[in-house]
């Protein structure tokens, strides 16, 4: 063999062996304690040390319920609907955890993620549109989170930097996080640390100068209200938690620790502190959520402007109703803003990498894959920034659409997630039992029931013209064809799958 054909050998190896991380980007978790068996007796004990070394993946995720799309919903539930609404923004922010340790629990105990299976799972023209739904998901959310970040930029830039100027700094994020990558996982987890922590520290800031009232805050969250005027609101704060994308990324991010799925202890131990770092996560990404809210109760619930707030102009309003101070609070607002934009467009960034090569089994640079995945999201927004520059309200507008769009693709990440993780041939032992398999359903039929009813007002109210309605009619019903495909495929998977393994239990004279 010629000497350039053996330097090739380990690249074509490579290829055929990819991963969302290679073993040298893993954080090695078992070399803790080299004494450790790897029996599958039991769990090991506890150990704040190797909780330690867990935590990361799950605060990732956890942006995601941060977003700058996340915000504008608090913001609005707390203007129009008061403290009433926080009970609902914490069941909806426990239907994402469990959503999120489904996925969490598929990425261990498989070794591979959510758009991986899926390409071997479903057959090509359902891969296909599974991965184009995943796709305009991502750059719908994206789109977002740009322009929240470019909201941020133009406040605290005092207006010299529009729309345009803030989505092409934001656009750079790409490259950060190229940069950040290559010093490993736990340095680029340490900055999103940084960027929550920056949220939780300026949306605390406001919290403190507004004082809201802490007796109608434990009501909200305690004692569960809702009205016809603020269904419209609750379904927005629902529909913004389960975000399509964080589905496929979080069951990438689990796999940045060495852990090896055929130990079945190894697996136990990490779905044990994956739970445990992941309630903290969100738990955490309540109390932010919490804080947005409730200031923006105390400000403008039952004003004449709480149905005009949004994210272009909610700083400028908390700066004329509480004024400058030493610092001004239109400047914390920005700050609180331009962290979340800038975390969650670099997290989607990653989720796009994982979309992309997990549906399609692409072999690309890392650095290819990060541009092209930032280009799709990146052009649509340069374009919404320039167009809709001059009018705050028709970004609000833009807002409801790439909602929508969120929510058209909702069914597109959870039936996958919960028919793949029923697969005993897929999980083993972990797979899902009957229990959790009931509870995940009712919270997946929950949550598409109401962004269906979101899709049903929007579409109500926005559609005019017969070929309009046609077009609308017949999208409708391919929808609705493929999602009802997607369900009977899993239950007539397990199904069989069930036959299967009763055949082999009879004719093995059990």
């Amino acid at each position: 063999m010629h000497p350039d054909d053996q330097q090739q050998q380990p690249l074509i190896e490579e290829e055929e062996e990819e991963t969302a991380y290679d073993l040298t980007e893993k954080v090695v978790v078992i070399g803790i304690d080299e004494t450790e068996s790897d029996s599958d007796v039991g769990l090991l004990p506890f150990s704040w040390r190797k909780l330690w070394l867990f935590t990361g993946p799950g605060f990732l995720m956890s942006i995601a319920f941060l977003d700058p799309g996340n915000l504008e919903s608090n913001l609005q539930a707390g203007a129009t609907a008061g403290y009433s609404l926080l009970w609902l923004l914490l069941w909806a922010t426990a239907m994402g955890l469990l959503i999120q340790l489904l996925s969490a629990r598929l990425g261990v105990a498989t070794g591979r993620h959510l758009a991986e299976l899926c390409r071997e799972e479903y057959p090509t023209w359902a891969r296909i549109v599974l991965w184009v739904m995943a796709e305009f998901a991502l750059i719908g959310a994206d789109i977002q989170e740009v322009i929240g970040s470019a909201i941020a930029i133009k406040i605290l830039s005092n207006g010299a930097l529009p729309l345009w100027a803030g989505v092409t700094i934001t656009a750079l994020d790409c490259f950060i996080f190229l940069f950040l990558e290559n010093y490993g996982v736990r340095k680029l987890e340490a900055v999103f640390a940084v960027l929550i922590a920056t949220m939780a520290l300026s949306f605390a800031w406001m919290f403190g100068d507004t004082k809201p009232d802490g007796k109608e805050l434990l009501l909200g969250i305690l004692i569960p209200k809702l009205s016809s005027k603020t269904i419209k609101q609750a379904v927005a704060v629902v529909g913004c938690i389960i975000m399509p994308h964080n589905v496929f990324l979080h069951s990438a991010l689990v796999q940045s620790r060495d852990v090896d799925p055929s130990k079945k202890g190894r697996v136990q131990e990490a779905l044990r502190y994956y739970s445990i770092e992941s309630t903290l996560a969100l738990l955490v990404s309540f109390i932010i959520n919490l804080f947005v809210t409730t200031v923006f109760a105390k400000a403008f619930y039952g004003t004449d402007i709480a149905n005009s707030i949004g994210l272009v102009n909610a700083g400028q309003y908390l700066q004329d109703k509480y004024g400058g101070g030493l610092f001004p609070i239109l400047y914390i607002w920005a700050i609180g803003l331009l962290a979340a934009g800038q975390s969650s467009t670099i997290t989607g960034t990653y989720a796009g990498q994982f979309i992309m090569s997990g549906f399609l089994n692409l072999k690309l640079k890392k650095w290819l894959r990060a541009l092209i995945t930032r280009s799709f999201a990146i052009v649509p927004t340069m374009i919404v920034a320039l167009v809709f520059e001059t009018s705050d309200s028709m970004v609000d507008v833009l807002n409801e659409w790439l909602n929508v769009l969120q929510s058209i693709q909702i069914p597109f990440a959870l039936i996958p997630l919960l028919c793949l993780a029923s697969k005993e041939h897929l999980m083993g032992t972990f797979r899902i039992g009957p229990v959790l398999k009931t509870t995940s359903w009712l919270v997946a039929v929950l949550v598409m029931a109401i962004n269906g009813y979101l899709l049903v007002s929007f579409f109500s109210s926005e559609v005019n013209g017969v070929v309009v309605a046609i077009f609308v009619f017949v999208f409708i019903a391919a929808y609705l064809a493929f999602v009802v495909y997607l369900v009977y495929r899993s239950i007539s998977f397990t199904s069989w799958h069930n036959f299967i393994n009763r055949k082999t239990y009879v004719g093995n004279g059990n």
